[in-house]
């Protein structure tokens, strides 16, 4: 089962509280951080990772070229995440 989380924000206070709720909310969970996209992509190849919460505003790489970018590797898992999630949901189960 994976149990990580991934959060890209650029600001570290920001980053900091939302790792503070993550790891209060979800304590079985791993939380890491990157402050850029370049670097999020990099431990997006590395590892699997069961959410990932993206800032939409950073310098270099916004967010949604993160998140397109990320998809291209990870088209396979990712989509079929989406059916077997989707499939769960209208099932019930979820």
């Amino acid at each position: 089962m994976n149990l990580n989380i991934l959060v890209v924000e650029d600001e570290a206070a920001i980053s900091r509280v939302l790792v503070k709720i993550l790891e209060e909310t979800f304590t079985l969970y791993s939380i890491a951080v990157a402050y850029d996209g370049f670097t999020a992509l990099d431990m997006l190849k590395e590892k699997e990772y069961a959410l990932v919460l993206c800032d939409i505003k950073m310098p270099k790489m916004d967010g949604v070229e993160v998140l397109t970018k990320a998809k291209a590797f990870y088209y396979d898992f990712w989509s079929w995440r989406f059916r077997y999630c989707c499939r769960d949901y209208a099932l019930g189960s979820i």
